[in-house]
């Protein structure tokens, strides 16, 4: 007697037609940022747009205290002509002068991109409690002083 082949009730196709939706929802949820910081991101991304706009670096962020924006900072290095005019800096700098102190504990810092080691210095030495960035949400935590 010959050797039996297990039968499969599935088709080549269907099988195939199967993964490439299961890839394609899990592609999709991974973009898409939680919904409790899209309205943030997305203004993180507008303050890129309007640096990019003013002849800046593309780069952007947003300080979030209670649910509300109390810093924005579109990049300003080019116009400044100065290295610390990162766009996480600018933002903390205009929350930091909205609540008239340095201390930024209990707000979240929103950039559209990882910030650099430098911005990540700051948001710690602001007390700032979490930083999220790019446009799927990223969340980094706390930022570390070292």
């Amino acid at each position: 007697m010959g050797a039996m082949r297990p039968t499969c009730s599935c088709t080549r196709r269907s099988a195939l037609a199967v993964l490439a939706a299961a890839g394609a929802a899990i592609a999709t949820k991974a973009k898409a940022a939680p919904a409790e910081h899209r309205e943030f991101i997305a203004a993180a991304f507008r303050m890129k747009d309007e640096a990019v706009r003013a002849g800046d670096q593309a780069y952007g962020a947003v300080v979030v205290k209670g649910g509300r924006i109390i810093g924005f900072g579109p990049s300003r290095v080019v116009l400044k002509k100065d290295w610390t005019a990162h766009a996480e800096r600018e933002a903390m700098r205009e929350a930091q002068a909205r609540l008239g102190r340095s201390d930024l504990s209990g707000c979240i810092l929103y950039s559209s991109s990882r910030p650099c080691f430098e911005c990540q210095r700051a948001a710690a030495a602001a007390n700032i409690d979490r930083m999220i960035f790019g446009s799927e949400a990223t969340d980094a935590g706390k930022p570390r002083k070292s």
